[in-house]
Formats: structure tokens, sequence, C-alpha cells
């Protein structure tokens, strides 16, 4: 499954939408103005199906994930000298490459790869791509994504 972003990845307060392969909305996303980032996740039916939640008073990036109503866990970021990290309680998921540049890759010890971030290329409008293999797991990466990209903020 292949889910597709245009232009400025996310943004804090606006409403933007997550495209398939074939240009139909799969999902939306819209900030929410609160202490920290709150991005809600529609499904294409506009049924309300995933939440990210910043923690506030920590020192390092926390985001709780929330889907369908149920508490999932949390990614904290990891204070590191060198290369920023991020740990997922919930899973055995982990960050590997450039974060920052939005071109890593969610693997995991057990499943192997879970998704890909890159730009995609040759496009007018700059285009960045998650390439989930498991469409079971699309709206958890989602969440891992949303919540890695606010971490920069």
């Amino acid at each position: 499954m292949r889910l597709l972003f245009k232009q400025r990845l996310f943004s804090w307060f606006h409403n933007y939408h997550i495209y398939g392969e074939d240009g139909g909305v799969l999902f939306t996303v819209k900030g929410k103005l609160s202490w920290g980032h709150c991005f809600h996740i529609l499904n294409a039916a506009g049924t309300h199906i995933g939440t990210v939640q910043q923690k506030t008073g920590t020192l390092m990036p926390q985001f709780e994930l929330y889907a369908y109503g149920d508490y999932l866990g949390c990614i904290k970021q990891k204070f590191t000298l060198l290369t920023p990290r991020f740990s997922f309680d919930c899973s055995d998921w982990e960050v590997e490459g450039n974060w920052q540049e939005r071109d890593y890759s969610i693997i995991s010890p057990r499943l192997g790869l879970v998704a890909a971030v890159g730009r995609v290329m040759l496009q007018m409008a700059e285009t960045y791509a998650i390439e989930v293999p498991d469409p079971d797991n699309a709206l958890c990466v989602l969440m891992a994504v949303l919540a890695i990209d606010a971490a920069k903020c």
C-alpha cells in the first residue's frame, strides 16, 4: 500500500489529505489547537479512526497513539548525541535512516520492513510517499509518521 502526501508533509493546525496511488483520498488529518501537537485521523468516509496526542511537560517529545478509541501506546524520542532515536512502547518497531529529511524506514526485528518514507521525484509539487507492505499497518504507520514529523517542530 502506498500513501502520498503533497507539498509540506504536515502542518500543525491545517487539514490535509493522504492519497492512495489512484489519487483517491484514503485519510484526512485534522490538526487541532491544543497544548502540544494533536492530530485527528479520519478515514475516507469521514469517520474518526485515530488520534496522535503529544504529551506536554516532558524533556523529549512523546506522543500517545489512539486507534478506534483504544490507547495503543506511546512513541518517545530518545536523547542521543549523534542520531536521534525513537522508542515504540506499543511494538518492536524502530526508525532507521534520516527522519529529519523524511527519508527513513520503520522496521521490526520480528517482521522486517514495516514502512519506508521518502520523496517522490519528478512531481510538480513536492510529494512524499509512505510504502506500507501490510495494509493492516497503514493507520499505525501513519500515526507513527505524524508523531515523528511533529517531533521536529
